[in-house]
């Protein structure tokens, strides 16, 4: 079943719910966010990518407002024009690991204890041989550097409906990778929504892997907006969460489909809380 994780252990019977202000509370200006998600209730946020933000505005007030900023992603080059990461990219990885070098000293700033990598989109002039060695050498270099940081290294698999051609495109090939690159200091963040768009099957590889999760996040499917506009059946997945004994943060990194708070109403309407 793989490594355990920090997050395994007895479940909490409630899910820890943390608001990624990427794409939650966007209707507010970037310095604002930290703020509206304190009002809403919520303890833990996630960023995209802070690297062009105010880091130190946001430290300030994550600590003003008792907020824990929870994850973040390594660079992963120009997202607005399209790429997904690029660790897979042989003729990168001086870059890819400058990046990681900016991204774990930024983490251990600002007291967050998770970054996530994005692989990147499969190269059409790069053997895949070649790729696969790559990503694996680069996320073993990056699982070290944010080991000595007392941060935990993360690899996200991403459905290919919504981004096509990307390399890690299903959970299981995740757990593979992970496998393979043999860090303890490597682990998966389980997205809900990509998984459920790629192999669906997610009770079972929760309580298959927990030990290889070490993150969660969660939108439903279609649309990516919030739990309760899909097919997954989310109170169904936080008990199992829970019986697996999942005891991290589980991230809504999802588009509303109104405004964010009103969004939110679906956390009361099933008897959980912030």
């Amino acid at each position: 079943m793989g490594r355990t994780s920090g997050n395994a252990g007895k479940g909490s019977g409630m899910p820890r719910f943390a608001a990624n202000i990427s794409m939650l509370f966007t209707e507010y200006p970037f310095d604002e966010r930290i703020e509206r998600a304190a009002a809403s209730g919520f303890k833990a946020v996630e960023i995209l990518y802070p690297y062009m933000e105010d880091t130190d505005a946001a430290a300030k007030a994550l600590a003003k407002h008792n907020v824990e900023l929870v994850l973040f992603n390594v660079p992963a080059g120009n997202v607005a024009a399209g790429e997904r990461g690029f660790a897979n990219d042989p003729r990168r990885v001086d870059e890819f690991r400058a990046g990681v070098e900016k991204a774990t000293a930024l983490a251990s700033e600002m007291g967050c204890q998770k970054l996530n990598c994005l692989a990147g989109l499969t190269l059409p002039d790069v053997s895949i041989h070649d790729q696969w060695e790559t990503l694996k050498s680069n996320l073993r270099f990056a699982a070290g550097q944010a080991e000595l940081r007392e941060v935990t290294q993360l690899v996200e698999p991403l459905n290919t409906i919504d981004n096509p051609g990307f390399l890690i495109c299903s959970p299981h090939r995740g757990f593979s990778l992970i496998e393979e690159v043999g860090h303890p200091n490597l682990m998966l963040q389980y997205d809900l929504y990509h998984a459920q768009r790629t192999e669906g099957n997610l009770t079972s590889t929760i309580r298959d892997h927990i030990g290889q999760i070490g993150h969660i996040q969660i939108a439903d499917n279609p649309g990516r907006h919030e739990p309760g506009t899909g097919e997954i059946n989310y109170p169904f997945m936080f008990k199992t969460l829970d019986e697996a004994g999942y005891a991290g943060w589980v991230s809504l990194e999802y588009s509303p489909s109104k405004q964010t708070e009103q969004s939110l109403s679906w956390i009361a309407d099933w008897g959980y809380s912030l």
